[in-house]
């Protein structure tokens, strides 16, 4: 018999999967009780959302731009064949504040400022400093982990909103600006088009959503990875594979409650 398709093989293959997502359910809630405790240290919170959010912005505004100019290029060649390039506004702020900000955000989110803190946390324990904080009594998820949770949390949304509002401007340079479509057309199609709750409301939404999922799949795989170079090295990668895909994976689930309904 296979070794795989043995039943013991399987049944103590599925308890460890069981117990990994017990324990990362349980450190999840104890980081989400650890709000109050990490807003009474605004100097640590403030560190890590100038860390995560500030040294993310460079490849958030970059990104963002080409993304509003490949948007407001693809969008008017489009919306041409139908006579409506008017509202190519419109499509560029739709498209980016509804699904590409937030997720190519949360994506760029996940692979700059995820492997940091995966390497960081996995480095201190690597270097025995969490195991030297538990030495003196002081609680490392409270101290540690919570501070990068929140500030990723924190984070999150308002490079969302950077992606977003980047992208919009990448999207007017190409349309009126270089193709020359009217520029009051452009900016009334899209006011009259985009709401503020179900539209960017939701998108920020989502961001939060992103910033929880991605903030927490990395510091739980910094958190248990193993304390040598190898298992930092692994720990680095599953963090920007896992991440990537539960962001597609609820962006799918968030779209279908909040566009479909």
């Amino acid at each position: 018999m296979i070794k795989w398709l043995n039943p013991v093989v399987v049944g103590q293959a599925t308890r460890m999967k069981l117990a990994d997502m017990g324990y990362g359910a349980r450190l999840f809630l104890r980081l989400l009780s650890t709000l109050g405790p990490t807003l009474r240290r605004p100097r640590l919170l403030s560190e890590q959302i100038f860390f995560l959010g500030n040294y993310s912005l460079a490849i958030i505004v970059v990104s963002g731009l080409f993304v509003g100019f490949v948007l407001g290029l693809q969008g008017y060649y489009i919306l041409q064949r139908y006579g409506s390039s008017e509202a190519l506004g419109l499509m560029v702020a739709l498209s980016l504040v509804r699904e590409l900000g937030p997720v190519v955000s949360a994506l760029l989110f996940a692979g700059r400022a995820g492997t940091a803190l995966t390497a960081g946390i996995g480095l201190m324990k690597a270097g025995e400093q969490l195991t030297a904080m538990e030495m003196m009594a002081v609680d490392p998820i409270q101290r540690v982990l919570a501070p990068r949770f929140w500030g990723g949390v924190i984070a999150m949304p308002l490079l969302g909103a950077v992606f977003s509002a980047v992208g919009i401007l990448g999207g007017w340079l190409v349309g009126v600006v270089m193709i020359g479509v009217d520029e009051g057309a452009f900016w009334s199609q899209m006011q009259n088009g985009v709401e503020v709750w179900a539209d960017v409301g939701n998108g920020m939404l989502k961001s939060v959503v992103f910033g929880l999922t991605v903030t927490f799949v990395a510091l739980l795989q910094g958190y248990e990875c193993q304390p040598t170079p190898e298992g930092v090295s692994l720990a680095t990668t599953r963090t920007v594979v896992m991440a990537s895909l539960a962001v597609l994976a609820f962006d799918f689930v968030l779209t279908a409650m909040m566009f479909s309904i």
